[in-house]
């Protein structure tokens, strides 16, 4: 096991990644961010170098403040052999199996292989799974001039909205999430639309693994265009700044399949897997 701490080999891993898309685009997005000034303070984790056959992405050992913040312990995997993988979770100097966290994924041997090694670490473990799509060309985006009320504006996100955000999260709700919010607010990029008191409709932001997720508008200004715009506007503002314009939706969620299919989104055919691991311990944490 290998922590890289090297700028030379994380670029080319960066440029290394890119042979194995789509599967490796979690990852990706993730080495990106810490090429890019590490704002989220992550760190990343091969099997070996520079043949690697494993690597995971963490947080940087040193910040890790809060074993019950699944949102924050977060990791982002790719494989290319599934054995190579396997070592690599089992190993307690790259995973720190004693803290609630998730592993995010495009393969689908991420959930068997969290179920095999935790419940040799007496972990409990939940999946979920959603069609992953990508606009992988700006120019296929559609034009979203809308005839907007004057008095609303299109900006970013503020850390003020985070509350807001995390009540209407499906995975929020709580003062872990609404900080997780506003770290990726201050940290990454967000679109939104605001009415003439400054108060957020419609929005959408990226993640620690450039992934645009949470995007939202109040149930009372729907069917007006604000969520394509929001939409439209941060996957061109991510394609600007060279990151991919990656996101997920359950196959369930209609309204927003059809939005995607309006913005010409590809849904690529790898699913994105979310599994969140909990030591037995902390399960009678209700409030999580």
């Amino acid at each position: 096991m290998l922590v890289l701490s090297c700028s030379m080999k994380l670029q080319m891993l960066e440029k290394m990644l890119r042979w194995s898309f789509p599967e490796s685009l979690k990852v990706y997005g993730a080495v990106m961010n810490i090429n890019r000034g590490n704002p989220f303070r992550k760190e990343v984790v091969v099997d070996s170098w520079p043949d690697f056959k494993a690597v995971i992405t963490r947080r940087q050992r040193e910040n890790e403040t809060d074993d019950l913040d699944h949102y924050t312990n977060a990791h982002a995997v790719f494989y290319k052999e599934l054995q190579a993988y396997q070592e690599l979770l089992e190993n307690t100097n790259a995973i720190n199996w004693g803290q609630i966290f998730q592993i995010q994924g495009l393969q689908d041997g991420i959930c068997e292989i969290s179920r095999t090694v935790a419940l040799s670490k007496q972990v409990d473990v939940k999946t979920s799974s959603f069609q992953m799509v990508i606009h992988s060309d700006p120019d296929t985006l559609p034009d979203v001039r809308l005839q907007m009320d004057p008095k609303l504006t299109l900006a970013s996100l503020d850390i003020s909205h985070a509350n807001l955000l995390s009540k209407t999260w499906s995975r929020g709700g709580n003062p872990r999430c609404q900080k997780y919010l506003a770290n990726l607010i201050y940290c990454f990029p967000s679109v939104c639309v605001l009415d003439d008191n400054g108060h957020p409709l419609s929005w959408s932001l990226a993640d620690q693994f450039a992934t645009m997720i949470h995007g939202y508008t109040l149930p009372e200004h729907r069917r007006k265009g604000y969520g394509r715009l929001v939409a439209t506007t941060l996957s061109k503002k991510l394609h600007s700044c060279g990151f991919p314009a990656q996101g997920n939706v359950l196959e369930t969620n209609i309204p927003s399949i059809t939005l995607l299919k309006s913005m010409n989104a590809q849904f690529l055919p790898c699913s994105f897997f979310r599994v969140i691991h909990t030591p037995f311990h902390f399960l009678d944490k209700s409030h999580l």
